[in-house]
């Protein structure tokens, strides 16, 4: 099945904001979504992202600014003269029909007679036609899920919308679906914007994400950019784990910026810092915990030349499988973290060890020291906040 869009914005919100009373769940928000784009909305509970997608949904009122869909003005329509259909979380299927049933409600519905070959072609799209007569509860919750995505994709909306559609499933199915998910809007070419404050899922699945925290949207752009480029300490620190050391600027050539963290000489390739610092400026160098690698003091002369280097010692480690996980104090941060792949793994890297962290300096990403180093860190997953937002 292949389903498409007029080229454009599936999507435009213009200054779009919701309050409620004296709160403000959204604060004036400026946002395109491309047609046939796979969205995501990352953020943590009570950021604005389920208020968003309610309001692309018309299932709340926008305290100010417009919604259009497809180049319409639907702002002040209601949720069913809008060309959108909204999967939940709950996926809130019909337990007294079977799976055939629940997906040519929309249909039948609408009017439409006959329902066989729609409905026969959205259960082979998501590899349910044998199951076509079970009713709901002897389905698996992967298998319900798609259940609910076939139903809102019958009726060929502009846009899905999914609000945190994987969160009731366990780890190991969340990750088959969100690679089924991703199969079903590449082959249906839809748009789909997708509400989750998993960082991992949203990353998986998605072209763009935006991040949103307190009502704003702190950076949008492609998951790896955003991994690679974060723009504030609170995409750094809540997509994945940064390392954020505090240093001064020394010294500004050849396209790098020379840095000195507690004594300890740093280089920063200044297109990567997103603060514009003058010599003898603040800045926080930042490094990802897998680009570094860790090497046991007696082994330091084998260092290539060049690498960014910081002495430490290692307080705490942790075996996770693919990678060991280190906790390394050092004068420039008192708990650095370090993950090292298990290929051939070094038996003295021992809480207790003395070592050197390095790694390439084209790793070192830089934001502005007035933000809270800390942002983004203390967000916990979870949707009961956002209830009021």
């Amino acid at each position: 099945m292949t389903t498409t869009e007029a080229s454009g914005d599936a999507v435009r919100l213009t200054g779009i904001s919701k309050t409620y009373g004296s709160f403000t769940a959204v604060h004036p928000l400026d946002l395109t979504v491309p047609a046939g784009s796979f969205f995501a909305l990352l953020g943590a509970s009570g950021c604005g992202k389920t208020t968003t997608l309610r309001m692309i949904a018309g299932l709340e009122d926008p305290s100010g600014g417009s919604v259009r869909l497809g180049g319409q003005d639907v702002t002040g329509l209601p949720p069913y003269k809008r060309p959108v259909n909204t999967v939940f979380q709950s996926y809130a299927l019909f337990p007294h029909l079977d799976v055939y049933e629940n997906v040519a409600f929309g249909l039948r519905r609408r009017g439409i007679k006959s329902v066989k070959s729609q409905v026969g072609e959205m259960l082979d799209l998501v590899q349910l036609g044998p199951l076509a007569r079970r009713k709901p509860q002897q389905l698996s919750g992967g298998q319900q899920q798609r259940v609910a995505v076939a139903r809102a994709l019958i009726n060929h909306p502009q846009v899905l919308l999914l609000d945190e559609p994987l969160g009731a499933l366990d780890l190991k199915l969340r990750r088959q679906m969100q690679l089924e998910l991703k199969r079903i809007q590449t082959e249906v070419g839809i748009t789909f914007i997708h509400v989750t404050h998993d960082q991992e899922e949203a990353m998986t699945m998605a072209d763009t994400v935006a991040v949103m925290n307190a009502g704003r949207v702190e950076q949008l752009g492609a998951p790896a950019d955003l991994y690679e480029n974060p723009a504030s300490t609170f995409v750094a620190n809540f997509l994945g784990t940064s390392n954020l050391i505090e240093a001064e600027v020394t010294a500004a050539s050849g396209g790098d910026l020379q840095l000195v963290a507690a004594g300890v000489k740093l280089t920063l390739p200044a297109a990567r810092s997103s603060a514009d610092v003058a010599t003898g400026g603040k800045i926080l160098a930042g490094v990802r915990p897998e680009k570094i690698s860790l090497t046991h003091r007696d082994d330091e002369a084998g260092i290539p030349a060049g690498r960014n280097q910081v002495p430490g010692r290692i307080v705490d480690s942790s075996f996770i499988g693919v990678s060991t996980q280190y906790v390394v104090d050092s004068p420039v941060c008192p708990e650095l973290e370090v993950f090292v792949p298990n290929v051939e793994r070094d038996g003295r890297l021992v809480p207790g060890a003395p070592v050197v962290l390095h790694w390439n300096p084209a790793h070192t990403f830089g934001l502005g020291a007035d933000q809270d180093i800390d942002a983004g860190i203390d967000d916990i997953d979870g949707e009961s906040a956002e209830a009021a937002a």
